[in-house]
């Protein structure tokens, strides 16, 4: 399987215990919808997008996105050791089914994003996943801007049509196609 065939389910974060389990952060909002998991794909961080397959033996949730793993074959701390910060990868036909007004971000990279007032903004780059919030990252006339990932401000994709329908607060545009202080300064001086 290649890392572009599939999602990363999270991370694991240390060998737990002496019997070859570890422990895993999920990147889900529900580990108990992973307790049946039967295969899992490993990237060592080492090599990154080589992914092996391993058979779930056992996934334990914990508090919050932290879950105990026992992967098949590993039995021993000393077989864990070497899979700390390994990412955790799915295919990405096991991602749960979305409301229709819902995407995954991969999803919509290169869609088109149209706000409600100002209609063709650009392109969707990338998502930063910040801690405090997530980020589309568009190109609008040669800067990147940042949109925060909120149902009032992102409103809804079109996959038919490659569009994500935005509603931006006033002035956000304006923050990026400001001049800085310094490039203010710079272009005061006389040459």
């Amino acid at each position: 399987m290649l890392p572009d065939e599939t999602y990363q389910l999270g991370k694991i974060t240390k060998p737990h215990g002496l019997r070859g389990f570890v422990a895993a952060d999920f990147d889900v909002d529900d580990t108990t919808a992973y307790q049946k998991l039967k295969t899992v794909y490993l990237a060592l961080p080492g090599a990154p997008t080589k992914l092996v397959a391993h058979a779930v033996e056992k996934v334990q949730p914990q508090s919050g996105t932290r879950v105990l793993l026992k992967l098949q074959g590993i039995e021993r701390i000393e077989e864990a050791e070497p899979l700390r910060n390994a990412t955790l990868h799915l295919p990405l036909e096991a991602l749960p089914a979305l409301d229709d007004d819902q995407f995954y971000y991969h999803d919509v990279i290169g869609f088109t994003v149209i706000d409600e007032a100002l209609g063709e903004l650009g392109l969707v780059e990338n998502f930063y996943e910040l801690p405090q919030q997530d980020m589309l990252a568009m190109r609008y006339q040669g800067h990147e801007v940042l949109v925060p990932v909120v149902d009032e401000i992102v409103l809804r994709a079109d996959m038919a049509a490659r569009q994500v329908f935005v509603r931006l607060p006033d002035g956000l545009l304006d923050i990026y196609l400001a001049p800085t202080t310094r490039q203010q300064d710079e272009a005061d001086e006389p040459a």
